[in-house]
């Protein structure tokens, strides 16, 4: 069975498709700038046919999906001769909210369940929605999978998920934590429980999911018992333009300071903050602030340290909340890519009996074993893979 992915935005669009039994990628894509002038980047993998690029106009959703299926079927390049071929359609939704603590097949009453929290998500959840319509719409008789980013953080306990506000929050709106990057933080703890060759059921890991988005979770006998984003992606760590955890009372400080309304300041701390803010607006690319870091720049070098600090500070606060750890794996962007951020992280995790090597930290691959083979905790950089891992959560309700 072949599964096409789709992840939509609100003007863009990425895809893939997989052949679900081998787990072979055959091809992916990019549509940008729906709505605007329109761009559609393709790639035939199974054959190396290369990328190839054109500017068609997009206007909406739909003739996006139209164009990515026109690539998939093209006589030269595409994978598949007919629709048929694609057995099933698997969604990333953002935000699933408390009512799904899995992947699901959709029909109407899933996405009515999606639109009703959509509040908790309103970027995203109708964006993705969007492009739950469009396939229908062209692929009528093909299943559709809805994988949510929040569902693998919903075996959280109550101690870890609510906040200390007023209960009539919780039970009259559902503020509480749900995090994000579910199917990352997923895929890369199963994977890392059979890199070590342990029961995922039996084993105590932290995942760093370090990107532009950034979040950690702790993975105790196979469920997620807390993570670090909260009721939005902005709690939790410093990221690329978030400014992660911080007094509540700044908002108001600034708005009156200011003169700015609170969804003001929070466009501040969403889009101006974090490494980006720490820099001194100079970037929030990792590569440019490693480079800078180097050069002796110290408005970079307080971004790349505050950044380090607080994910050792969530890797010790997860340690404790599971009573030990067996393994910590890096991922996404930056935990894959930089072995100069993981060095920084790892410098403050010598109590745990952390024994890293530097010229193994210093590789790049799918699977990097940064660790020695006597060091307490098992560390890894591990390349995460939320596409693929939509594929088989589509896969498993669709075969």
């Amino acid at each position: 069975m072949k599964i096409l992915v789709i992840n939509c935005g609100s003007s863009s669009l990425k895809f893939q498709v997989i052949d679900a039994v081998t787990e072979e990628l055959l091809a992916k894509g990019l549509c940008e700038r729906i709505g605007i002038d329109g761009s559609i980047t393709y790639e035939n993998v199974k054959d190396g046919t290369g990328k190839e690029t054109s500017n068609p106009a997009i206007p909406d959703h739909n003739v996006a999906i139209s164009l990515v299926i026109d690539a998939l079927m093209n006589d030269r390049t595409g994978v598949i001769k007919s629709l048929d071929e694609i057995g099933a359609v698997g969604h990333r939704i953002v935000h699933g909210g408390e009512a799904f603590t899995s992947s699901v097949v959709i029909n109407d009453e899933v996405i009515q369940a999606i639109k009703d929290v959509s509040d908790l998500a309103p970027l995203h959840n109708p964006a993705n929605l969007i492009g739950v319509a469009a396939c229908q719409k062209l692929m009528p008789g093909t299943p559709m999978v809805a994988v949510f980013d929040t569902a693998f953080h919903q075996t959280m306990p109550s101690k870890a998920y609510m906040y200390a506000l007023p209960l009539s929050y919780y039970e009259d709106y559902k503020i509480r934590r749900y995090g994000f990057h579910g199917t990352s933080h997923s895929f890369v703890s199963k994977k890392a429980a059979e890199i070590v060759g342990k029961d995922y059921a039996d084993l105590k890991t932290i995942v760093c999911h370090l990107g532009n988005g950034a979040s950690i979770s702790a993975v105790m006998n196979g469920k997620c018992v807390d993570t670090s984003m909260g009721l939005t992606p902005l709690e939790g760590l410093i990221m690329g333009t978030r400014s992660g955890d911080l007094d509540p009372a700044i908002v108001e400080f600034i708005a009156n300071k200011e003169n700015k309304t609170a969804s003001e300041v929070l466009n501040v701390l969403n889009k101006k903050s974090g490494v980006f803010a720490l820099s001194g607006e100079f970037s929030s690319d990792f590569r440019d602030l490693e480079s800078a870091y180097k050069k002796g720049d110290k408005k970079a070098q307080l971004a790349v340290d505050a950044f380090a600090y607080r994910v050792a500070k969530y890797v010790g606060a997860y340690t404790a909340a599971m009573n030990g750890v067996d393994v910590i794996a890096f991922t996404a962007g930056i935990g894959e890519n930089s072995p100069f951020v993981r060095e920084k992280v790892l410098s403050y995790l010598g109590y745990l009996g952390i024994e890293y090597d530097p010229a193994a930290n210093a590789q790049r691959g799918d699977v990097v074993k940064i660790s020695t083979d006597s060091s307490k905790v098992a560390v890894y950089a591990i390349a995460t893979n939320e596409e693929l891992a939509i594929a088989r959560e589509t896969y498993a309700l669709c075969k």
